[in-house]
C-alpha cells in the first residue's frame, strides 16, 4: 500500500485556521455546535494545544450558567464535548451534565421497536414518529457508548454502554442495505420504507465515523464488536468505490451528478483511517480534495446545509453548500485530526 502523504506543518496550520473560525460562529444547545465541538475536541487530543479545549470549556461554563434547556436526540450531541472536558478537568460539573442528558435518552427520549430512538430536534414544529434516521448514530449512539465506557462499561455505565450498542445494531438492521451495503438517510417504521430510499453522503459518514470511533471502545470478546466491525468493513468497501474525481464523495453517492460535499467526504475518510494502510491511496485523494475546500481564513467550504429526509434525489442534490456549517468545520477537524495521529498509529 502507498503510504500516507502530506505535509503535518500544513495540516496543523489548517487546523488552527479551522478552529479560530469555528469560535467566530454562534450556537446555541443543539447538534451544529455538537459537531463542531466534537472536532475541536478532536483537534486538541491529535495536537495537544489546550487553547482549543479551553475555547469549548468557556461556551459550555457560560451555558451551563442557565442550566440545560430542553433537549432532543440532536441537542444531545454537546454531551460529546462535556465527555472531553471531564476528561480533561475532572470536573464533575461536566460528568453530572453528561449524565442527565444520557438520561433523557435512556428514560425520556421516544423509541420503537427494539429500543431504537425516534429521531428528534429541538423544535415543536417538526415531528418525525417512529424514524430513525442514520444522523442518531452520531448524536446518540456514539455519546451513550461513550459516555458508558467512562464511567465504566461493566460497572455502573453497563446500561448506557447496551443502550448505545442496541442504536449501532438497531440503525443497522433498518438502514443499512443487504445489497450495497450503504446506509439509507432513514426508516419510516410506521410505513415500513426507507422514504427518500438515498444514499446520502454525510449519513453514511455518520455511520461509518461513528462505528470506527466506538469499536476501540468495546472489547474484542464482546459479540457486539464483530456485528459492528462487520458492518463498518462493507460499509468502507462500498464507499471507497464511489470516490469521485476530486477526492471526494457525492452528497447522493450513487448519483455522480450530484455535487461532490466536503462534511460528508471528512467523516468518511476519517472512518477510512481506521482501517490502517489499506485506504491510503483513498485517503490521499481525499487529503488534497478536503484540504482544498478550506479557505484561508479557516472556513470549511461545500458543506450542505441541514438535511431532512428528503422526498427524492433531487431534493438532497438542491440542498445550498453555500455557507459555512458547524458539522462541517466539525467533521473537517476531526479528519485532519486522525490524519495528525496516524503518523504515530501502529497498524497491524
Amino acid at each position: 500500500m502507498p503510504p500516507l502523504v502530506f505535509d503535518e506543518d500544513a495540516v496543523r496550520e489548517a487546523i488552527d485556521r479551522v478552529v479560530d473560525r469555528t469560535f467566530r460562529m454562534d450556537f446555541n444547545w443543539d447538534w451544529p455546535g455538537g459537531v463542531a465541538f466534537y472536532g475541536v475536541c478532536e483537534a486538541y487530543e491529535a495536537t495537544g494545544n489546550s487553547e482549543y479545549i479551553e475555547r469549548v470549556k468557556s461556551w459550555v461554563d457560560e451555558q451551563l450558567e442557565d442550566g440545560l434547556p430542553k433537549l432532543s436526540v440532536n441537542g444531545v450531541s454537546i454531551g460529546h464535548a462535556l465527555i472531553s472536558l471531564y476528561q480533561y478537568t475532572e470536573d464533575g460539573r461536566y460528568l453530572d451534565a453528561a449524565r442527565k442528558l444520557a438520561d433523557y435518552l435512556a428514560n425520556e427520549a421516544p423509541r420503537f421497536g427494539d429500543g431504537i430512538i425516534q429521531h428528534t430536534v429541538n423544535s415543536v414544529e417538526y415531528q418525525f414518529p417512529e424514524q430513525a434516521w442514520v444522523d442518531t448514530m452520531m448524536m446518540a449512539g456514539l455519546f451513550l457508548v461513550r459516555f458508558g465506557h467512562l464511567i465504566g462499561a461493566e460497572g455502573e455505565g453497563a446500561p448506557y454502554f447496551r443502550d448505545g450498542i442496541r442504536q449501532y445494531h438497531g440503525h443497522e438492521d433498518v438502514l443499512q442495505d443487504e445489497t450495497t451495503n450503504l446506509y439509507y438517510h432513514g426508516w419510516d417504521n410506521i410505513n415500513r420504507n426507507h422514504m427518500s430510499g438515498v444514499y446520502w453522503a454525510r449519513g453514511n459518514a455518520w455511520a461509518a465515523l461513528t462505528m470506527a470511533k466506538a469499536l476501540p471502545l468495546i472489547h474484542v470478546a464482546d459479540p457486539a464488536y464483530m456485528i459492528i466491525d462487520g458492518s463498518l468493513r462493507d460499509l468502507l468497501s462500498a464507499l471507497v468505490r464511489l470516490q469521485g474525481e476530486d477526492g471526494l464523495w457525492h452528497t447522493v453517492l450513487t448519483d455522480p451528478t450530484s455535487y461532490t460535499e466536503t462534511s460528508g467526504s471528512a467523516g468518511i475518510a476519517a472512518a477510512l483511517l481506521s482501517r490502517g494502510s489499506l485506504y491510503n491511496k483513498a485517503v490521499n485523494r481525499a487529503i488534497e480534495g478536503i484540504l482544498g475546500r478550506i479557505a484561508p481564513d479557516g472556513s470549511v467550504r461545500g458543506v450542505s446545509a441541514g438535511t431532512a429526509v428528503m422526498f427524492d434525489a433531487e431534493g438532497y442534490k438542491g440542498v445550498s453548500h453555500k455557507r459555512v456549517q458547524g458539522w462541517g468545520q466539525g467533521l473537517a477537524l476531526v479528519f485532519l485530526a486522525d490524519l495528525l495521529r496516524s503518523k504515530s498509529r501502529v497498524f497491524a
